[in-house]
């Protein structure tokens, strides 16, 4: 069960993070892709992000490519919540495959 607290840095780091990656991924024509979760440790140290990309095809690179650049992404970050966050918390990028499953459920639920 997640603090107060932690709701709400979740939620910071969230749209946040989806502001940096909007403005990120206007060069490259076809890509979207947006933050759908946060989840943040208790002791506020590492953030779990979860990201949706569409087309699915290239999550895996894209997840790659981000954590290989998570340096960068995270100094972006700590540039626009240096005045609401201590310490900006290490990021780590996964791939939200929610989407693809409800997909998956519904093409089987059809047949």
């Amino acid at each position: 069960m997640e603090t107060t607290r932690q709701n709400k840095v979740s939620r910071l780091i969230q749209k946040e993070l989806s502001e940096i990656f909007l403005l990120q991924t206007k060069s490259m024509h076809g890509v979207l892709v947006s933050v759908s979760a946060v989840r943040i440790s208790p002791d506020m140290s590492i953030a779990r992000v979860y990201l949706s990309v569409f087309p699915s095809e290239r999550a895996a690179e894209i997840v790659k490519n981000t954590n290989d650049n998570m340096k960068s992404v995270r100094y972006d970050l700590g540039v626009r919540v240096r005045h609401q966050l201590r310490i900006i918390p290490e990021l780590k990028f996964f791939v939200d495959d929610s989407l693809d499953y409800v997909d998956r459920i519904d093409e089987l639920l059809k047949k």
